[in-house]
């Protein structure tokens, strides 16, 4: 072997480990994607647009109890713990599960109690909620601890044990038909997949475990708490304040929209999953490419999502309606707002996942408050004025807005990263 070849081997070596790991990241949220999609085409086109406004106001909770636990439990897990060794990812693993765990039990209740007090059409379905919010937190705790490890095949095979169990569940949900059911087999397939996690991992989660993970990682949990819920929040409150504006049937409408986008919604949903491990292994090794990294995670998303949206402006009615039923005449007219949302979102996930792996939380809160502050005003405020379509545009400019703010954060964050090492290296 030659000098050359012994110095580009190692190189070569670790682009294949990258390629490797982002391949089963990307295999991953595939999976997810169709999972998502396929829930949500079965569930629009088996309730009608009323309903399912009722299924994804409860989608939309999930999604802020899942950044609830995100931020307590897992996003620490995959900062401080990607790449360590096993005996100390293992033990983290056991407490940040257990944590996991143990805000789907609470908050779970929690919803269990304001659905048998709201009662109407939206009330059972939130109680359903409440019940399945255990094994759903835990399922999605596997999937950090799994790329944690660097060990994305194992997340990979997880979302497909999920996705082969709802296929009898939603069966079943759509003979009873109504919405409460569906919500009852979504959550409930993902407790099959979260108790073959712990056969995966061979980790028991450990709730006895979870104040102690949360006094340990509390520098980091608070603000990741605050971070990502204001995140999902703005969200739940936009589907609200739709619902309360123009009526929940906008909130279907809105939600059929995304659909039409799912493999990018699906991964910007769990993006954190791959690229705030990757970040942080890109920082440790090589913290001079950061910059570039991100910009390559976040423009290849946002391109994508462009040219998915441009694909879908020339999707026929006939096909549109043979995928949504009676949702797609509305939703098709929100095709150009929502993928310019999207690929704003995109953009900005990958400045998001730069500072998380600098564990910057002060300058992503910053960034997240914004964000979230200009999509809520941009959703109700578009909807005053011209309805559902308004509160489309209104987000979609939100969102380009908050992006960029994201990466103003990201550039000071890696100025002043450089000028602490310069300073580390001449200090005696």
């Amino acid at each position: 072997m030659t000098t050359e070849e012994r110095t580009t081997t190692p190189a070569g070596s670790a682009k294949r480990a990258l390629v490797g790991r982002l391949s089963w990241g990307l295999a991953d949220q595939a999976a997810s994607s169709i999972s998502n999609f396929a829930v949500g085409i079965y569930v629009a086109r088996s309730l009608g647009v009323t309903a399912f406004g009722v299924f994804s106001l409860a989608w939309v909770t999930y999604g802020v109890v899942l950044n609830v636990s995100r931020g307590l439990a897992t996003d620490p897990l995959v900062v401080r713990f990607s790449g360590g060794p096993d005996a100390s990812w293992r033990g983290a693993v056991a407490r940040s599960s257990g944590a996991a765990l143990g805000v789907g039990a609470a908050l779970g209740a929690a919803c269990v109690v304001v659905g048998l007090a709201v009662g109407d059409r939206v009330g059972p379905a939130f109680a359903c909620l409440g019940v399945v919010l255990p094994g759903l937190l835990l399922q999605d705790a596997w999937r950090f601890a799994f790329f944690a490890a660097g060990a994305g095949r194992k997340a990979f095979v997880n979302d497909v044990v999920w996705g082969v169990a709802l296929v009898p569940a939603m069966v079943v949900a759509a003979r009873v038909g109504s919405v409460s059911a569906f919500v009852l087999a979504w959550g409930g397939s993902a407790a099959v997949a979260a108790v073959y996690g712990c056969f995966q991992s061979g980790i028991r989660p450990r709730p006895t475990g979870a104040r102690e993970w949360l006094r340990a990682h509390r520098d980091l949990g608070t603000r990741y708490l605050v971070e990502n819920v204001s995140n999902s929040g703005a969200s739940q409150l936009r589907a609200y304040g739709l619902g309360a504006i123009v009526g929940v049937g906008a909130v279907g409408v809105v939600r059929g929209a995304e659909l039409l986008l799912g493999p990018f919604m699906a991964v910007l949903m769990g993006l954190s999953l791959v690229t705030v491990a990757e970040s942080a292994r890109v920082l440790r090794r090589a913290p001079h490419r950061l910059g570039a990294f991100c910009l390559l995670l976040g423009g290849g998303q946002a391109v994508a999502a462009l040219l998915w949206g441009g694909a879908l402006l020339l999707v026929p009615d006939r096909l549109g309606e043979l995928v949504l039923g009676g949702v797609w005449s509305s939703a098709s007219q929100l095709i150009v707002p929502v993928t310019l949302g999207v690929a704003g979102a995109g953009l900005g996930t990958g400045a998001a996942a730069g500072l998380r792996a600098l564990g910057a939380a002060r300058r992503s809160l910053r960034a997240q408050l914004f964000a979230s502050a200009c999509y809520v005003g941009g959703g109700l405020g578009g909807a005053a004025v011209a309805g559902t379509v308004g509160s489309a545009w209104g987000v979609a400019a939100a969102t380009l807005c908050g992006s960029a703010l994201w990466w103003l954060q990201l550039r000071s964050a890696l100025r002043e990263h450089h000028r602490n090492t310069l300073r580390e290296v001449r200090t005696p």
